[in-house]
């Protein structure tokens, strides 16, 4: 089990109202759990919950990308430190895939925020075969983060 200074290590920022984020502490442990079990050393995360708008205008100055993304991730740690990031996430574009992939708006979130840690432990989801490897994680740690938040 993580210790409560590791999970201290993991903040939440919302820039845009959120109620579907439960369970935070349990969710922080499971994080470090699966940074863990992927190999991957740990400093500090935040995740930033935004708009599109707010996401916008960071993939277009940053990464000069003019179009919307559900999220962004940027590591600030060097190879082989610890990681040190942020995952920005939409929430407008989380509303709008839980309407495409006809799932829960709770769902999609998790999906997006394992997502982004998926991305700091080196999965990348560029190509088809990329994205299928990362949808399959993504699904891996959904269904075992379901089973530990439904027993506490």
């Amino acid at each position: 089990m993580p210790s409560v200074e590791d999970t201290k290590k993991i903040h939440f920022y919302f820039l845009k109202k959120c109620n579907s984020l439960k369970n935070r502490t349990i969710l922080k442990a499971f994080l470090l759990k699966l940074l863990k079990k992927e190999g991957v050393k740990f400093k500090s995360l935040n995740y930033i919950f935004c708009s599109d708008a707010y996401l916008l205008d960071i993939n277009k100055r940053f990464l000069n990308h003019d179009y919307y993304t559900d999220i962004l991730t940027f590591v600030f740690s060097k190879a082989n430190d610890p990681v040190d990031g942020e995952i920005y996430i939409s929430l407008d574009r989380v509303k709008e895939n839980s309407k495409t992939y006809k799932s829960s708006f709770t769902y999609e979130l998790h999906r997006v925020v394992f997502h982004g840690v998926l991305h700091l432990s080196g999965y990348s989801d560029n190509g088809h075969k990329n994205a299928a490897i990362m949808r399959n994680m993504e699904e891996k740690y959904l269904s075992l983060y379901n089973h530990v938040s439904r027993e506490t």
